[in-house]
């Protein structure tokens, strides 16, 4: 299983608007109150129309000092999403997201994606730390991102919030710096 991130063309935004209106793969997100007009509540799925495409990608792609975002590329096929947003800039701290098509679950995909999005975010980015939240029911978003070297830093029953920072990636995955 070959795994890279690959930055997508604008006419390959197809896939983002598939992979976001998937039910099975946006289920994760059914139920809660998320502020997008193009949010299906009992679904959990997006919509991403091409009127929204331009502005979209101007905003997420080729933004370097602020935000990145690839395809998970499996064995030649997209199989998922991940992207980096500077979050707390006096810090150098940037989110992350990560999305793996329900198809391909299971599959240790997620894991090589994650380590490959914090070798971007450390190594090409400069980045301090990387930081993910999430509802602590998400049990395998949870055990993904621990398995990748995340550290709870803050829970209170509605989120859990984890962190990598540059030391604790490096010390796991002895890259040269």
């Amino acid at each position: 299983m070959e795994i890279r991130l690959h930055v997508p063309t604008y006419e390959e935004l197809l896939y983002r608007e598939m992979l976001l209106a998937d039910p099975q793969t946006m289920s994760y997100n059914r139920g809660y109150d998320i502020d997008s007009r193009n949010y299906d509540k009992s679904t959990g799925a997006i919509r991403f129309p091409r009127s929204e495409w331009k502005d979209w990608y101007e905003y997420f792609v080729g933004q370097k000092t602020e935000r990145y975002y690839a395809y998970i590329e499996c064995d030649g096929e997209f199989v998922g999403e991940v992207n980096l947003h500077k979050s707390k800039p006096e810090r150098n701290v940037f989110d992350m997201g990560i999305v793996v098509e329900a198809k391909h679950r299971g599959k240790g995909i997620a894991k090589a994606a994650l380590i490959k999005l914090l070798e971007v975010a450390f190594t090409e980015y400069g980045i301090d730390a990387v930081e993910n939240e999430f509802e602590p029911t998400r049990h395998a978003a949870l055990n993904l991102h621990k398995s990748a070297g995340f550290k709870v830093i803050e829970t209170n029953g509605k989120i859990v919030k984890l962190m990598i920072d540059r030391s604790g990636y490096f010390s796991l995955y002895a890259i040269d710096r």
